[in-house]
Formats: structure tokens, C-alpha cells, sequence
């Protein structure tokens, strides 16, 4: 199968993990809008096929482990470091901050693969890479299955995604979806069901 970005929104569409409708986002902005990964990574033969996508992008990298956020990031994590041969661990907020936690560590100098779902604003991706270095190791990349940014994201770190979508978000105070009454959902990880 090529994997390109028909072949993504098709994934996207049949596994009916494109929502429409009013959502708030883990960065609290909204959106009409939401790409909920877990319906996707539900299949796994559809966890595979995006996951090759970033494995076999990265498969002459130096890398050591994929390192993702909990909860969205830890099956695609877990995918891609099976596909690479490499280990994969995930960080957990404890007290509002990205931690390793249940044993999980990094060795200074580890080369590691930050593994994300979706990214928006790229604040979780930026938790995870201070854990990361706070662990003093290097990070070689950030990847995502889908870039909702438009591209606008920045990690200072190359940074790959297998689908690239420009989708609008409002701050709620501008939002013209809660002006014209619409109550917002927050389906995501730190949200409702």
C-alpha cells in the first residue's frame, strides 16, 4: 500500500477518527475538527501501516528508543519502536509535568525518537523533550502521525509527519462556534470519553 496523504485520510475517514463538530483541544483552543488517533490504533493492521510509514522514514537513523506522551502517543510509540527494533517508553504528567515514571529512564547520551499522535501547538512534544533532556539525552527527532499545525509547529529538532492538515482553531473567547451556541466537547485524552 502507498502511504500518502489519500491513503492517511482514507485510514482517518473508514476508521471514523476525523470528527466534526465542536471540540476543545488538549492546548484548550477549539476546533470543528478533531482527530482521535485511538479510533484509528484500534486496528492494528492500521496501527502497522502508519507506523511503517515513520519507521521505515527514520530506519537509518540512530536511534534507541521512541519516547511518547501518555495516553495518545503510547500505542503509535509502541508501534513504531516494534517496526525499528528499538524500546519504547512513554511519559505520564505527575503534578501537572511530563515524568518518567513505572521504571521507566534514559541513559545520558540515549538517542531518542519522540513518537506523538497529533500534534497542534506541540506543547505536550515540548514536555516530553525537557524530561527527555532533563534525562540528558539527545534527541534526534519528533514525529507525528498527524501535523494539525499546517506545518507551523516548531521543535527546534527535525521534525516528520506522515499527514499534514491546516486545521482552524479560536481561542474560546473568539471561537465562532460557542457565538453561535454551540456547546464544545473535549474528546481527547484529558477529556470526556
Amino acid at each position: 500500500m502507498t502511504l500518502n496523504r489519500e491513503t492517511v485520510l482514507r485510514i482517518f475517514r473508514e476508521s471514523e477518527a476525523l470528527l466534526e463538530g465542536h471540540f476543545i483541544l488538549t492546548s484548550g483552543l477549539h476546533s470543528d475538527k478533531y482527530f482521535q488517533c485511538a479510533r484509528v490504533f484500534q486496528y492494528p493492521w492500521h496501527a502497522e501501516t502508519l507506523s511503517r510509514g515513520i519507521a521505515d522514514h527514520f530506519r537509518n537513523e540512530a536511534i534507541d528508543v521512541v519516547v511518547s506522551p501518555a495516553v495518545g502517543g503510547i500505542v503509535f510509540g509502541q508501534e513504531v519502536a516494534r517496526l525499528l527494533g528499538v524500546r519504547s517508553i512513554f511519559t505520564e504528567r505527575v503534578d501537572g509535568k511530563m515524568t518518567f515514571r513505572r521504571g521507566f529512564d534514559l541513559k545520558p547520551g540515549e538517542q531518542a525518537l519522540v513518537a506523538e499522535d497529533v500534534t497542534t501547538t506541540g506543547g505536550s512534544v515540548k514536555e516530553v523533550m525537557e524530561a527527555i533532556r532533563g534525562k540528558e539525552a539527545e534527541i534526534v527527532s519528533v514525529t507525528a502521525v498527524v501535523d494539525r499545525s499546517g506545518g507551523k509547529v516548531d521543535f527546534d529538532v527535525p521534525y516528520f509527519s506522515l499527514f499534514r492538515m491546516d486545521v482552524k482553531t479560536f481561542q474560546p473567547s473568539a471561537c465562532p462556534l460557542c457565538q453561535a451556541g454551540s456547546v464544545p466537547v473535549k474528546p481527547g485524552s484529558r477529556g470526556l470519553k
